[in-house]
Formats: structure tokens, sequence, C-alpha cells
């Protein structure tokens, strides 16, 4: 894992126990070695560090690790605040809403989104979102809108589904493919959404000649039948409105 500090002036790396600072200005081999795990040290985040995010002021720095915990830091000092728990499986996505109150978490074969007010995490997270990722390994993206009201996250059924960060209640849900939806990203400044699906398949070999020699569209493992465009919808959502959709070299845009 890694990401830019918010001013752009350091890049992080996330490793086995321990993260690496590099200096932007300063390109090479020199970095900070952060460790994250310390043996009977409180608060020590252990594995792999997985996922990380910044607050948007750069003041917090929350790391996920395949250890299932989340880790809260000092954005400036790395000096580690909280231990979060809660999740099934590892880490793979946090992300701060754009207030920079409350984190969110998601973790590869855990249905739950998981809410935290970073301000106040004594109570443990504030609510669950369900999403379908129980039956794929793949990281599942999930998105925050810009203006911080809703959050959308891809899952294993073909479906976005959309909460309300207010309440954490689901407001809406939308076919997109007839596969796992793996990303989902919102436009900065445009009413737009893109999606990307996709799993791994492997054909089945044919029993008979003729069922070598005859179609292979349609049937499971056949490359048709999970293509890109295979199956997706006009684009109706949940309120009736019509939603406009383009194709761009294995993602889907969709108008918010």
């Amino acid at each position: 894992s890694l990401c830019f500090s918010p001013d752009g002036s350091r890049l992080l790396g996330g490793y086995n126990r321990c993260m690496m600072v590099f200096e932007v200005s300063r390109p090479g081999r020199e970095y900070r070695k952060v460790a994250t795990y310390a043996k009977g040290k409180e608060g020590s985040l252990p594995g792999m560090v997985s996922c990380m995010a910044f607050s948007p002021d750069g003041s917090l720095l929350a790391l996920g690790s395949y250890s299932g915990a989340v880790g809260l830091y000092d954005g400036r000092t790395y000096e580690p605040l909280f231990l979060l728990h809660g999740h099934k499986g590892g880490l793979t996505q946090v992300l701060f809403t754009p207030d920079g109150n409350f984190l969110l978490s998601g973790a590869r074969q855990d249905p739950r989104l998981m809410c935290w007010d970073v301000r106040s995490t004594e109570a443990g997270a504030l609510y669950c979102m369900e999403r379908d990722t129980g039956s794929t390994n793949q990281r599942i993206q999930f998105d925050v809108e810009p203006c911080g009201r809703h959050l959308a996250t891809g899952g294993a059924g073909g479906r976005v589904k959309v909460f309300d960060l207010q309440t954490g209640a689901q407001v809406d849900s939308l076919h997109v493919a007839d596969d796992t939806v793996n990303g989902c990203s919102f436009h900065p400044y445009m009413d737009l959404m893109a999606v990307a699906t996709g799993h791994r398949r492997y054909p089945l070999q044919p029993e008979s000649d003729s069922e070598a020699d005859g179609d292979s569209r349609g049937r499971p493992g056949s490359r048709d039948s999970w293509g890109q465009g295979a199956g997706l919808p006009s684009g109706l959502g949940a309120a009736g409105h019509k939603r406009q959709r383009e194709y761009f070299g294995g993602s889907w845009c969709y108008g918010a």
C-alpha cells in the first residue's frame, strides 16, 4: 500500500509491521522507517500494512493491516493514537470523510463497512453498512461523494449500493453487471461515477466433440458470457430516473 501526504511532500509505503516515509523533494534511497508493531507494546498494529489514508487536513493517518485492525496515528509525528478492532478479514481500504471527522473501513470477505467517529473511538464503530463481499477474495472499493453525504460501494452481486452517511441506511442500489463490481469512484466535481467489474474465470473443457463444435456463448466459463458488456442494464435507479452510461475500455461510467 502507498499514499501521498495531503500537501504532496511525502510518500508513504506500507510494509510488514512498519511503514516507510519518503521525502518527495529528495528522491533516492533515503527514507524514514516507522515501526507499527512492537511486541508487548499496547496499541501496536500487527501484520502487513495493507492500506492507508490521511485525513483531509493531514493531522491524522489511518493504517489498515491484514490482522483485521485499524491504527490511527498522528499525521505529522506518526505517533500511535488509537487501535480499532471489529473486522473479520484483512483490511482492504480506509477512507476519511471530507470533513475529517469520520473514518470508513472495509475488509476482505467481510460484509460490513464500518464508520468510526475519530473524535471518540471508545464506543466502537458508530454503525455498519452491509455489502456483498463474502463470496469473493477481491478488494472491493468504496468511495464517498465530494459533498460527503453518500457512500457508494461495489460487491460480488454485480450491484452498486449507496448509503446515507448520516444514518448508515441504504438509500439506493443499481445493478451494473453480471459479475463482481470491484471498483467504484466518484468524479471530483461532475455528476459521474465510474465502476470496474470482473472476476477471474476458468473455462471448462468441452465434454464431447459436439460441444467443442457448438457455440459457447452463454455457458459459464465462456469468454462471451463473462464479457465486460454482457447483460448490463439500461440503468434505472431506485427513484425511476434514467442513468446514462458509457464504456471506457474496461470500466463503466454512470451519471450519478
